[in-house]
């Protein structure tokens, strides 16, 4: 799948920055599973909003207790099976419930750098398998670099990427402001629009 150099710049920064990065690509990928379970009453959306709002609170509020093993197994059982489902949805659907649970995995593990550059991941994934659904063809990892769709996704990961690099400790602020404006656009990484 595609690589990106920020990857690779991922390295530099420390847990709480990975996880702040992918607490923000989950929030932009948590419309596509709100839209999914709206139009197909698969599942409570809230669910998943919930366990974003921990991982958020982890990130601001000291000596936060949460369970993370209680939220990974909540979110296992809201995944949706995609031989279930004849819609589209269900792909990037699935997507988010992936990404969600690398933040988890991490939060368990105390690993961060593998499961932000998954993320990060999934996140482009989404974007680029809409891009070859809607071209009806398989994409070469080179048209997809050139797609504008793709380019707008490493350039909204890279803004966030350089807004944590410049802290020089955990900025609460910054925290607070990412989550704030990407709840209050409520767009997701394809342009599905949810708001709950």
């Amino acid at each position: 799948m595609l690589q990106n150099p920020v990857h690779l710049r991922l390295a530099k920064l420390e847990s709480w920055q990975h996880l702040t990065f992918m607490a923000c690509l989950c929030e932009r990928m948590f419309p596509n599973y709100g839209a999914f379970c709206a139009q197909t009453q698969f599942a409570d959306p809230a669910l998943y909003r919930r366990i974003l709002d921990l991982i958020w609170e982890n990130l601001t509020v000291k000596d936060a207790k949460i369970n993370f093993d209680s939220q990974l197994e909540k979110l296992e059982a809201a995944i949706p099976d995609g031989d279930a489902f004849e819609v589209y949805g269900i792909y990037p659907a699935i997507d988010a419930c992936v990404a969600l649970s690398e933040v988890l995995h991490a939060q368990l593990s105390g690993e961060t750098l593998e499961h932000a550059i998954n993320v990060s991941k999934s996140s482009i994934t989404t974007v680029a398998m809409l891009e070859r659904t809607q071209t009806g063809r398989e994409m070469t990892d080179e048209e997809l670099r050139e797609n504008p769709a793709v380019i707008d996704e490493w350039d909204l990961q890279w803004e966030i990427f350089r807004l944590l690099a410049d802290c020089e400790e955990r900025d609460l602020e910054l925290i607070k402001g990412l989550r704030a404006d990407l709840r209050e656009a409520g767009i997701s990484n394809i342009g599905i629009k949810f708001q709950q």
